[in-house]
């Protein structure tokens, strides 16, 4: 959407949702605006691609008061995710119309159920937090431990929000590194520990997906470990043998882009995402649109 006023103010508004990156994307844009206040500036939403999802799926056990209020589960990647069906459709558009899986593995992961092109569920919910655990962050967890550490360690929020952004996941875990390649080259136990919960939390959310889709047809790995790391992906596929999942082992190392035995469902596949691509794709229907607004 073009950026005004009103939608720089909103935008300003959600920092909490996403206080990593929200707060480094305004800066640039308030700069751009300083500098050239002519110039048209679009915002690419990244959890547009799964509005549409049933309710159900958005809701908290919370009350719905606060669902009102829009504390709802929202999901992220949805750039990367519209990308990898358009990509879909062109490298087996039979697959865009069943039931995909796609991981976005990287410093941030995300998986995300997509039926006929459109998002079913996804894993991470209110804020860039939930769902399989990152580099630095914990993914889902019990908001006991919140409680836990609010009431015994006295952590207020500005603790909390550095130790669940800064401070978990693969580097918590470890206390090596949030760099799969340092993990590996490490001998720390702890360091393989990490990798293990890593893969073990990833293969627990590709089942609850897969339910959520009443099946598998297709499972796609991308992002930075996505599509380079052909050892995540083997003992991903490893262990999702259940759902029928037969991994081509030279296809693996080279990288795809199908990397399970051929005739075999569901089929597996490494799809670069190119989220820059998507937002250039939206700002020119933008400009095609001759909208134009001004800061």
């Amino acid at each position: 959407m073009p950026i005004d006023s009103r939608v720089l103010e909103t935008l300003t508004r959600l920092i909490p949702l996403v206080p990593l990156h929200q707060p480094h994307s305004l800066a640039a844009i308030r700069a751009m605006a300083a500098q050239y206040p002519d110039l048209l500036q679009v915002a690419c939403i990244d959890t547009s691609f799964h509005r549409g999802c049933e309710s159900v799926t958005e809701r908290f056990g919370l009350p719905y008061s606060l669902f009102e209020r829009g504390v709802r589960r929202y999901g992220f990647h949805g750039l990367s995710y519209e990308y990898i069906v358009m990509r879909l459709r062109e490298l087996a558009p039979d697959l865009v119309r069943g039931r995909v899986i796609v991981a976005h593995l990287g410093s941030g992961c995300s998986l995300a159920a997509i039926r006929d092109g459109k998002s079913v569920d996804t894993s991470m919910g209110f804020s860039a937090l939930d769902g399989v655990p990152m580099g630095t962050r914990p993914g889902a967890l019990d908001p006991g431990v919140l409680l836990f550490l609010m009431r015994e360690d006295g952590l207020g929020v500005s603790e909390l929000e550095e130790l669940l952004y800064q401070g978990s996941g693969l580097l918590g875990l470890s206390g090596v590194s949030n760099d799969l390649r340092a993990l590996y080259a490490s001998d720390d136990p702890r360091a393989a520990e990490a990798i293990d919960y890593f893969v073990y939390r990833i293969g627990q959310t590709l089942g609850a997906l897969t339910a959520s889709l009443g099946g598998l047809d297709a499972l796609i790995f991308t992002a930075g470990t996505g599509e380079n790391d052909p050892r995540i992906r083997h003992r991903v596929c490893a262990d999702a043998a259940w759902l029928g999942i037969r991994l081509d082992e030279a296809a693996n190392q080279e990288g795809g882009p199908r990397i399970s035995i051929r005739d075999t469902k569901p089929s597996v596949w490494v799809i670069p995402t190119d989220e820059e691509a998507m937002i250039a794709r939206h700002t020119l229907r933008i400009l095609a649109s001759g909208e134009s607004h001004r800061i």
